[in-house]
């Protein structure tokens, strides 16, 4: 029913709307605390979601010692802790940073970067981003200009299988195997062709452009500029790599349709050493479930609201994905959770107008074709990219679901029964469950 509907743009992430500076940054981080009605809250940014044993331990400390114990994943693969005490500000600080996870103060709400999480881990990608990663934190921190980013904007390093390029990035860099690497400037397939080892320099180069292209726009991201502006924007960065001595050229290469998460099980390896994917219901961790997942190499936290754990001896990798299983998390794709995600909701969003994990929980049911994305408000937190069923709690009451591809959405169809039994054959339904 939902499919034969006329699109239409999805009304909370129109260009230029919410997103114009009408006042100070408001995104909150490690350093500047969030109150939300659950207490304050407190978003750590971890570039290419990586995290060493030893960063995964603190910060399970500190979702233990400061908040409700629970840590949050995001849809940029940071964690967010929850229910924190207003003055644990310093403490919490001082725990992050004794752990690697503030190498700069000024930068710590800039430091957004998604990478590909299963980059030279399956040998499928064209590029090992590690050496990009690590080079585009190192700039991105040691750049007095860069701390003017806003906390939403958003760098992207795709090893070349095209799993974080439709993630709708700011700056996006994909990795080719030829010595060369493709930089994005917002949306579109145009494209600069630019030295592989001048990736992330390139990539701060036209996050400069794009300040000073921002200045007098009001903009928080590429896509919040006025179209003639971005155009200028990508002839502005072109000249500013030649003046850098990075040889840029045009090219063009299609942006896919859609994200690719990373599918749940056994990661293919060359068997040395294993890594397991997992999914992690509604984003959200209790103290064991971390402990659990630290309890490998290094943990990569995906965009997709998951985690990658490495470094896992293969003859040990069934048997700890068993133990993953009866955690409670993400397996396997025929997991009733598969594809399931909701923002926060009530009690702890003010603007929330439903308790959106419970009625999340309540309908979970076989696995859907499309994955399906619960929000509270209008605004949409943390909701997926490229193709999903969108279920919004409705001010007039119910419920609206709208199936959404590429950024434009289905009219939307209400349901008004409260009756729950209703509403998940109703999402069911809609994102194509398997029964």
């Amino acid at each position: 029913m939902l499919a034969a509907m006329s699109a239409s743009s999805l009304p909370s992430r129109s260009p230029g709307d919410a997103c114009a500076r009408s006042s100070g940054d408001a995104c909150p981080g490690a350093l500047r605390l969030h109150r939300a009605d659950d207490g304050a809250l407190a978003r750590i940014r971890i570039p290419g979601g990586v995290l060493t044993p030893h960063q995964a331990a603190a910060l399970g400390q500190a979702a233990e010692r400061f908040g409700d114990g629970e840590l949050h994943l995001t849809s940029r693969g940071n964690v967010q802790l929850r229910g924190l005490a207003p003055d644990c500000g310093a403490e919490l600080a001082g725990l992050l940073s004794r752990a690697g996870l503030l190498p700069s103060e000024a930068h710590e709400r800039v430091r957004n970067v998604v990478a590909s999480p299963l980059s030279g881990l399956d040998g499928l990608g064209s590029t090992d981003l590690r050496p990009w990663l690590t080079e585009l934190d190192r700039l991105l921190c040691g750049n007095d200009r860069t701390t003017a980013l806003s906390g939403r904007f958003l760098f992207a390093l795709d090893d070349g299988r095209g799993d974080v390029d439709a993630i709708g990035a700011d700056l996006t860099l994909l990795g080719r195997a030829d010595g060369y690497a493709l930089l994005r400037v917002g949306d579109g397939d145009a494209a600069l062709r630019v030295p592989s080892c001048d990736g992330p320099r390139a990539a701060i180069v036209a996050a400069e452009a794009f300040l000073d292209a921002a200045r007098d726009t009001g903009a928080w991201r590429v896509r919040d500029l006025p179209h003639d502006a971005t155009a200028a924007l990508r002839d502005d960065v072109v000249r500013r790599l030649r003046q850098a001595g990075i040889a840029g050229a045009p090219e063009s290469r299609p942006r896919p349709p859609g994200t690719t998460a990373p599918e749940p099980g056994r990661v293919p390896d060359n068997g040395r050493e294993a890594a397991l994917s997992v999914g992690v219901p509604l984003g959200r961790l209790d103290p064991a479930q971390w402990r659990l997942l630290a309890r490998g190499g290094e943990l990569r936290l995906t965009p997709w609201r998951g985690a990658v754990v490495t470094g896992i001896a293969p003859h040990l990798a069934d048997g700890l994905l068993g133990e993953f299983s009866e955690a409670g998390l993400i397996t396997g794709p025929d997991s009733p959770w598969a594809g399931v995600g909701a923002c926060i909701g009530r009690p702890g969003c003010a603007k929330s107008l439903a308790d959106v994990r419970a009625e999340a929980g309540a309908a979970v049911g076989p696995a859907g074709r499309l994955p399906v994305y619960w929000s509270g408000c209008e605004r949409r937190c943390g909701h997926p990219h490229g193709e999903w069923i969108d279920v919004v709690a409705s001010s007039g009451g119910g419920h609206r679901i709208s199936h959404v591809r590429g950024g434009l959405s289905t009219e939307a169809a209400t349901v008004r029964d409260d009756d729950p039994v209703v509403l998940a054959a109703t999402v069911a339904a809609a994102r194509g469950a398997r029964v």
